[in-house]
């Protein structure tokens, strides 16, 4: 019990609930506006993929909404709050995995003419390799999903009142809803206007509570005061929870799992019109990235300087961290009804445009990868219906999952542990595939089992055994202005203490700060993956088609020709535009001759891709003549 007297915070009022509604009408509206433009078009590419004919835009707003969840817009303000603003330093993170996404993930997705990632796993491996990575992929983005649904609704219950399992259940009806009837145009242009409405709940927030605490020289100064502004903190040891090494190389590599070779960011930028536009939707949603992310490291401070005397987590007025932003929203909106509406609408909309993302993607991965599989000669009619009944499928699993989630105590920061250790084997794995050709299939399989072996190795004792309070102790947070109940005397934040008997590895190996678990994934797999193949035999570079193997090495070799196709490994890139056509039926022949007519589909799809390549601009347009958007 506290041992403060709370001060009265007011409750969600009807112009809230009235803001709040007019969210999840539009989004609603948007399924139903692209449900009856596009009901002439009944392929299941055009409700996939959009028809492979969207414009860099909306791709880009909704790339930036889709991976800036809830738990962005509840959980960095909070972060940026306790331990703070070092959190900012992301932005170094987000520059490399966005270059990298786009100069050397997404040619290789894109010119392949994949409609899934995993299909690329086949052309390169075999479909063991492909079967493998997708089981990982869904399994992995259905626990997620859940949790992003159900972490902010708890967050919200507990501080507005507004009613927790309503918002699970809206929020998985209207997204399956438009994601079913829309398709991905629906979701990304609902992801657009979710990205506006996300960005005018920060900005609003900024401007009331930089006025409220005196402008922003005072909650500068605060921030100052208060060591939040110790940003660049080079201290190299890997244990510290966030340093400017752990946010910047293992932040790259959590978040080029999530972005490089994930299936809802590639499956937006290969619904795109041409390979430029894909890229420069990836270079526009950087600005968005960082936008948010600013947004969120300023609210943070923001909200310390209002509670710098008198902090509403250690007096007990809230029961985690994740409530500090919805707490902050109703103390200093109470007097302005249909405000702190717009705020939770802010926080939905990161929701909404994750599961979404999900739910489409995994639609997609299932219908390309199991069902066609399974059953080759399917009409386009019966194809479109399949892939809306796996939407449905799959919106009542993530909503399913959020009950699930509702045991697993603390969720925000364990969602996205769990995601760095299954993304981290997947950057691997497809790495494996894309830079080094010797890489074989064996190689591949043994590499993705040692890397999520080693990141859930440590993950998981991460959780059991967390790291010492001295490497990610938070800084001092005062309750010295709080009204004492019973003459109790003013508290300060203790570091928790450390448990008697830990094992030896405790507070190494399980200590490591939480964003080197995709590190650890990706670099198990991908050394594990290259010794097996060393060991086995590797792959030859004349039996792999060029438009599967990025060479890298040009950049460093650009001096020497000859030097540069000696590291091809006999792949034949100066020969890429003209041979492909004619190689890939016969690797592909080499490589599954027992599965004609998948192979035969494939290989239409390659084709009709490199039909669209454009020498003068040296970029690939696809040449479909379905109407754009």
């Amino acid at each position: 019990m506290s041992n403060f007297v709370a001060p009265e915070v007011k409750k969600f009022v009807a112009w809230d609930y009235v803001v709040f509604a007019a969210l999840f009408l539009v989004c609603a509206s948007i399924g139903v506006f692209f449900a009856v433009k596009e009901r002439k078009k009944k392929t299941s590419k055009e409700f996939l993929v959009g028809g492979k004919q969207m414009t860099c835009g909306p791709i880009a707003f909704s790339l930036t909404s889709s991976f800036m969840s809830a738990v962005t817009v509840l959980g960095t303000p909070s972060e940026v709050y306790r331990y703070g603003a070092s959190f900012v330093l992301f932005f170094l993170s987000y520059a490399l995995v966005i270059i990298f996404t786009a100069e050397l993930f997404l040619p290789v997705f894109y010119r392949s003419g994949i409609t899934s990632t995993y299909e690329y796993l086949e052309l390169r491996f075999n479909k063991i390799v492909r079967l493998a990575a997708t089981l990982i992929y869904i399994l992995q983005t259905i626990l997620y999903t859940g949790i992003v649904v159900y972490a902010p609704s708890l967050a919200l219950n507990q501080v507005t009142g507004f009613d927790l399992w309503g918002s699970v259940a809206a929020t998985g009806i209207v997204c399956t809803f438009y994601c079913t009837l829309g398709g991905l145009k629906a979701v990304v242009w609902t992801d657009a206007f979710q990205m506006i409405v996300m960005v005018a709940g920060f900005v609003t927030v900024l401007i009331r509570g930089t006025t409220l605490n005196g402008g922003s020289a005072k909650v500068w100064g605060d921030a100052y005061e208060g060591s939040r502004l110790n940003i660049f903190d080079f201290d190299v040891d890997p244990l510290r929870r966030h340093t400017f090494w752990t946010i910047v190389i293992g932040g790259t590599f959590t978040w080029l799992g999530l972005y490089g070779v994930n299936q809802s960011t590639i499956q937006r930028c290969i619904s795109c019109k041409s390979e430029k536009h894909a890229k420069l939707a990836l270079y526009l949603n950087l600005l968005g990235l960082w936008t948010v992310l600013v947004c969120a490291v300023f609210c943070g401070l923001v909200m310390y300087s209002h509670y710098k005397s008198c902090d509403p987590w250690t007096a007990d007025f809230i029961s985690a961290p994740d409530q500090l932003m919805p707490y902050f929203v109703m103390d200093i909106f109470s007097s302005m009804p249909g405000v702190p509406g717009l705020f939770v609408a802010c926080a939905f909309s990161g929701t909404l445009s994750t599961v979404a993302a999900s739910i489409n993607a995994l639609a997609t991965v299932t219908f390309e990868d199991l069902v066609k599989k399974g059953f080759p000669n399917l009409s386009e009619k019966m194809s479109t219906w399949i892939s809306k009944g796996l939407c449905i499928v799959y919106g009542f699993l993530c909503t399913s999952m959020a009950a699930a989630a509702s045991l697993l105590g603390g969720v925000v920061q364990a969602s996205l542990s769990i995601h760095g250790m299954c993304g981290g084997p997947m950057l691997g794995l497809f790495t494996l595939g894309i830079v080094f050709p010797c890489a074989n299939w064996k190689g591949a399989i043994g590499g993705l089992l040692a890397g999520i072996t080693l990141a859930f190795w440590t993950g998981t004792g991460s959780f059991i055994y967390p790291a010492p309070p001295a490497k990610s102790i938070p800084l001092p947070l005062s309750t010295l202005n709080c009204t004492l109940a019973n003459s109790t005397e003013a508290l300060t934040t203790v570091a928790p203490t450390a448990a008697a008997d830990r094992p030896l590895l405790a507070d190494t190996w399980y200590s490591l700060s939480y964003l080197y678990f995709s590190a650890i994934g990706c670099l198990g797999c991908a050394i594990t993956g290259l010794l097996i193949s060393f060991i086995t035999g590797p792959s030859k570079g004349e039996d792999i088609p060029p438009v599967l193997i990025q060479p890298v090495c040009n950049l460093f070799c650009f001096w020497s020709e000859r030097l540069k196709a000696l590291l091809w490994c006999g792949v034949q890139h100066d020969s890429q535009e003209v041979d492909f056509e004619k190689n890939l039926p016969k690797v592909m022949a080499n490589k599954t001759r027992t599965d004609n007519t998948s192979k035969n589909s494939i290989n239409k799809e390659n084709k009709r891709q490199f039909r669209g390549y454009n020498s003068e601009e040296n970029s690939y347009t696809n040449t479909s003549r379905e109407s754009r958007l």
